[in-house]
């Protein structure tokens, strides 16, 4: 009895220590990914609230999928132009080891009828910051466009001319994209879609709501995913 009771104690032991080994082995397999969303009102949602603005939106969907972990940090503030972001960086000091970064900026530029061309120097400084703190890989970053805010109750006087300088700006900020060959992608066509379905305007009557940040998250998603996760 003595000989079979060590023998079964000798294999529990042994099993356990297999399992340990396991876990071990498990955990020392898990990567936590780390995110930096870069912007302004759009970043944060103004009035929806950040769980249910696109980068939060982004998040869960990948965690939703995978065992890893993400971490995910946001520069962004309601009113923020180019200037204003490159001062939250110099704030923030975030560092250079996110996988990804996106950055969604200029609304408030064009709103604040600054000039195209102080934005695509800023822009400039920003997107090159923005490399900078993606491990200094232009193929971890993404711009966005800047939506349309005219399609807004709120922006029903001028609807026509926010139009076009949105395009504008776009346009700007797309050149700068293309001279540092880093990937460009338009949210702003989604953003006019919210002129002809009130659903898609925050209650605010000047934002975008939570749906139209559902669509804004499932376009830019297989490119985000795909850069967050290159290995």
């Amino acid at each position: 009895m003595r000989i079979l009771f060590f023998a079964w104690t000798l294999l529990l032991t042994l099993a356990c220590a297999k399992d340990g080994d396991n876990n071990q082995s498990s955990h020392a397999n898990v990567k936590t990914y780390r995110y930096l969303a870069l912007g302004d009102s759009y970043t944060i949602g103004t009035a929806i609230g950040e769980k249910k603005a696109y980068p939060v939106l982004l998040v869960d969907s990948l965690d939703s999928q995978i065992s890893d972990s993400i971490e995910y940090e946001v520069i962004a503030r309601n009113g923020w132009t180019t200037a204003d972001l490159q001062n939250g960086i110099n704030s923030a000091e975030p560092d250079s080891s996110f996988d990804v970064v996106t950055i969604l900026i200029g609304v408030n530029n064009q709103y604040q009828g600054l000039s195209i061309s102080e934005y695509q120097g800023e822009f400039l400084k920003l997107l090159n910051q923005a490399i900078s703190f993606a491990q200094g890989e232009k193929e971890r970053v993404l711009v966005i466009s800047i939506p349309d805010w005219g399609v807004s109750p709120a922006g029903a006087a001028n609807r026509m001319q926010i139009a076009v300088e949105i395009n504008d700006f776009n346009f700007a900020q797309k050149q700068v994209c293309d001279s540092l060959e880093v990937d460009f992608i338009d949210i702003t066509s989604l953003s006019r879609t919210g002129l002809s379905n009130s659903a898609y305007i925050a209650s605010d009557g000047l934002h975008f709501s939570a749906k139209m940040h559902q669509l804004w998250m499932r376009a830019l998603y297989p490119m985000w995913n795909q850069k967050i996760r290159d290995e």
